[in-house]
């Protein structure tokens, strides 16, 4: 297909962009063209020594240009074009296509400019599953479920939820009356499973979860990166507890290798070794209640963050 200058001006804008293109060409950090209407404000010629001369202004339904100090210059884009390229007639035209990358009279679906490829079937990324667990209302006596809910639901809860219980509860001083006002006031879960009643021997299902709970602990910054870092578990969500000083570490335990409370007695003599701490015994119940208060920096497994 032979190109024609109405071919070039439908795709630059009446030649428009041919200007823009070639200012840019020798003025690349600058703003080269600005348009007020359908006349340019002046801007610099680079064919005349760089002198702010320069005017381009739509005539006839094509851009060109004139100089205001030199009235021999003027002429159309393609006039513009051959004073950068040095070429003219079919060759021009044929330049400019190619310098501007106008693609005219290519198959659009056709692009040798392209690295080939293997085309592969996408396969989604698989997303974790999340574990199910049950979510009891206040008071802790009440052992019938709301609702069941996953690990997301208790992160959300937890991070956004619960202000003002976890603050009453840490401004108590003594301590029977904490644990009472904990015990009335506090939403909480069973995080190793689902329940038809908190009870050991109602389990429906074990979420491959365990909770382990440090009470009384002295430096809360430091273990809490330590249980995160850990090399041997996978921390699902960690936060500090309700009372303020302790952590609860949720993490994951593989049901079918090994029971509930053998995970639970080899753990803690890991934790003992380890990190020379003791855990509450209470977390051998498959039951086992977790309150639910207001952590704002609770720390969430990232393959649940995809």
């Amino acid at each position: 297909m032979e190109l024609t200058k109405e071919m070039i001006l439908d795709k630059t804008h009446r030649g428009l962009t041919i200007y823009s293109h070639i200012l840019r060409h020798f003025y690349p950090d600058q703003t080269v063209i600005r348009l007020v209407g359908r006349k340019c404000e002046t801007t610099r010629n680079p064919f005349r020594n760089d002198r702010h001369s320069l005017v381009i202004e739509e005539v006839d339904n094509c851009f060109q240009h004139s100089d205001q100090e030199d009235q021999g210059f003027s002429g159309d884009a393609f006039d513009f074009a051959s004073l950068l390229f040095k070429v003219q007639d079919n060759e021009l035209l044929e330049t400019i296509n190619e310098k501007l990358s106008l693609r005219i009279g290519e198959n659009p679906w056709k692009r040798n400019d392209l690295p080939d490829i293997e085309v592969v079937k996408y396969e989604p990324p698989q997303r974790p599953v999340l574990p199910k667990f049950s979510y009891f209302k206040a008071p802790v006596t009440n052992t019938n479920p709301l609702k069941e809910v996953t690990l997301l639901d208790a992160y959300h809860a937890i991070k956004y939820e619960f202000q003002e219980n976890t603050s009453k509860l840490r401004s108590i001083k003594e301590v029977k009356a904490a644990r009472k006002f904990k015990a009335a006031s506090f939403d909480y879960v069973t995080f190793s499973g689902i329940f038809t009643s908190r009870n050991d021997k109602a389990l429906q299902k074990h979420s491959g979860l365990l909770a382990l709970d440090f009470d009384h602990v002295e430096d809360l910054p430091s273990l809490r990166q330590s249980l995160i870092d850990d090399p041997y578990f996978d921390t699902e969500i960690l936060f500090t507890s309700p009372s303020g000083d302790g952590l609860k570490w949720i993490i994951s335990i593989d049901i079918t290798q090994n029971t509930h409370q053998e995970w639970f007695a080899a753990i803690r003599n890991y934790i003992s070794q380890t990190y020379q701490l003791e855990i509450d015994n209470a977390g051998k119940d498959v039951s086992r209640a977790c309150f639910l208060p207001n952590d704002p920096d609770i720390f969430l497994h990232p393959k649940y963050r995809h």
